[in-house]
């Protein structure tokens, strides 16, 4: 999970998921959850996990990611926050955190319903 996050938020992001992150129905937000979906897609079925888990899971997972970039988005568009500020890397460091969270709910759920 962490492998596919870093490729999914760090190397694979197109300027479309980059721009106009602040509106709330954001395709390119939207394809940005899809791609951190596919990845966990990917690591799931390559754990084994049941087909049914792994749609239920990674549903769940795209609507968090989705709402969760959207947040944080919303805060640093409304604060007009650049990397110059520490309230920039503040809104980054809670996103990643609150992304690591979900990939530890996802672990608990695979290890409580999928093994």
């Amino acid at each position: 999970m962490q492998v596919k996050h870093m490729f999914a938020d760090f190397f694979l992001q197109t300027p479309k998921m980059l721009s106009g992150r602040g509106e709330y129905l954001h395709s390119g937000r939207a394809q940005h959850a899809g791609v951190h979906t596919l990845g966990s897609i990917l690591v799931f079925v390559l754990m084994g996990a049941p087909v049914l888990f792994i749609l239920i899971t990674c549903v769940l997972e795209w609507i968090v990611h989705f709402n969760i970039d959207y947040c944080k988005a919303r805060y640093s568009d409304s604060k007009q926050l650049t990397p110059q500020q520490a309230a920039f890397w503040r809104a980054a460091g809670a996103d990643q955190a609150l992304h690591q969270l979900t990939y530890i709910a996802m672990a608990a759920a695979w290890l409580k319903y999928a093994t």
